[in-house]
């Protein structure tokens, strides 16, 4: 059965304004299921097709003499030697929509569409099924918290009876499917990752390694990007280490957070934060086998957090806004105040995520606890010392089963509000 994506109404927008869309996002997370459900009536063509593949390789220039537009191409990073010859196509005609393509190497394509479709395209990401989209929910706003936000968000907000089975289940399409095994599906995923991804994007000769160099980095989703302690840890170099990171980030598997840049935030941490964009791959790379071991497992915390981060990445991707210029952390010794009566001075302190719009900042802090409390939201006032910004309403993220206000310009919300 289809589920209906919250980037559909994007990509139906953002034609009307382009002659080609470039669909990102990683393998199996609907991409050519969603063009073909939305264009019905588009040649569709994939060079996932060896022989299709080695004829266009082999002469690019038929290819569009046999393919006329509007046509849908699925999977270009195998086929860069067409993009000239798409640019060509679309300066042919001013007609919009002229070429929809998907491509699970975001980065390894975004070299060829800068240099050859600039000014004619638009890049848009497909990330997994977001929340909303499981529980087919059609609310469409990107989570930026305002009281607006909230109150709009309240009206179709839907309580999950366990969002533990949400987070181990991941949110690959397929696993909608109760009769697909979970352990099956991510260990032919991983492998499948491994022998094609990996092939394509890097020279990874020791299979092994990488494998153990993924669980290593499942482990420390939510945490600081520490290339030598993951290193040390499988025995590789931290260079290897930093070079396979950027290949998880090239295929969609992880996220790099940086941290929020200010001249007025004299003692952040520079360092970024790695998270993964699948609870479910987490959870079965550190070999969490059901939602019950998952919730009561070491790295419980870490996980809550991870999805929450992920369903926020999603509510901007499916709005078709790049998350990369709204959402960053904070993390530092800057001089806070313990109390709102206590003097400032300097402690270490953390907030999970900033998320900036039109110069006002909304801090948000992930906790997994149906117990929210105002003294979780201490590091806020760090953002009260940056000149120039305004702070919004500030946000725990956590288990309570409904908005609730700790004073007047922050609240606690649900996760399932992101």
């Amino acid at each position: 059965m289809y589920i209906q994506r919250s980037l559909e109404k994007t990509i139906q927008k953002t034609e009307k304004g382009f002659k080609s869309i470039l669909v990102t996002g990683p393998r199996q997370v609907g991409k050519s299921t969603l063009l073909k459900h939305l264009y019905k009536d588009r040649r569709y063509i994939t060079f996932d097709n060896p022989v299709l593949l080695a004829e266009t390789m082999k002469e690019p220039g038929l290819f569009f003499r046999n393919n006329k537009p509007p046509v849908i191409l699925d999977e270009v990073q195998y086929i860069t030697e067409l993009f000239p010859y798409i640019k060509m196509e679309c300066d042919k005609s001013d007609q919009k929509g002229q070429f929809l393509l998907t491509g699970s190497q975001q980065y390894h394509l975004m070299k060829n569409v800068s240099e050859s479709l600039a000014g004619r395209i638009a890049i848009l990401e497909l990330a997994g099924l977001s929340l909303r989209e499981i529980q087919q929910d059609s609310f469409d706003k990107p989570f930026i918290p305002t009281e607006e936000y909230i109150h709009e968000r309240e009206l179709s907000y839907h309580p999950c009876k366990n969002i533990w089975e949400i987070i181990h289940r991941g949110g690959y399409p397929a696993l909608t499917d109760p009769d697909v095994d979970w352990q099956t599906f991510y260990g032919s995923y991983v492998q499948t990752y491994l022998e094609r991804d990996i092939n394509e994007l890097g020279n990874v000769k020791d299979k092994l390694k990488f494998t153990q160099f993924l669980t290593a980095m499942a482990a420390r989703t939510g945490g600081m990007l520490n290339y030598s302690s993951v290193a040390s840890q499988i025995e590789i170099t931290a260079a290897t280490a930093k070079e396979w990171t950027s290949l998880l980030e090239a295929s969609g598997i992880i996220y790099i957070m940086h941290p929020y840049s200010n001249s007025a935030l004299t003692r952040a941490v520079k360092t970024p934060k790695m998270y993964f964009r699948d609870t479910g791959l987490v959870c079965f790379l550190t070999k969490y086998q059901t939602a019950e071991t998952a919730m009561n497992g070491a790295l419980a915390g870490e996980l809550f957090e991870t999805f929450a981060v992920s369903e926020i990445l999603k509510s901007f991707s499916n709005a078709g806004r790049d998350y990369q210029m709204y959402v960053t952390y904070y993390r530092g010794k800057d001089k806070l105040r313990k109390c709102q009566t206590a003097p400032f001075a300097g402690r270490e302190a953390e907030i999970d995520l900033i998320i900036e719009q039109n110069d006002t900042l909304y801090p948000v802090e992930i906790k997994m606890s149906a117990n929210p409390k105002l003294s979780m939201t201490n590091a806020f006032d760090v953002i009260e010392r940056i000149p120039g910004k305004k702070r919004g309403t500030g946000v725990i993220l956590c288990l309570y089963n409904s908005p609730l206000w700790l004073n007047a310009n922050t609240a606690a919300l649900p996760v399932e509000f992101c």
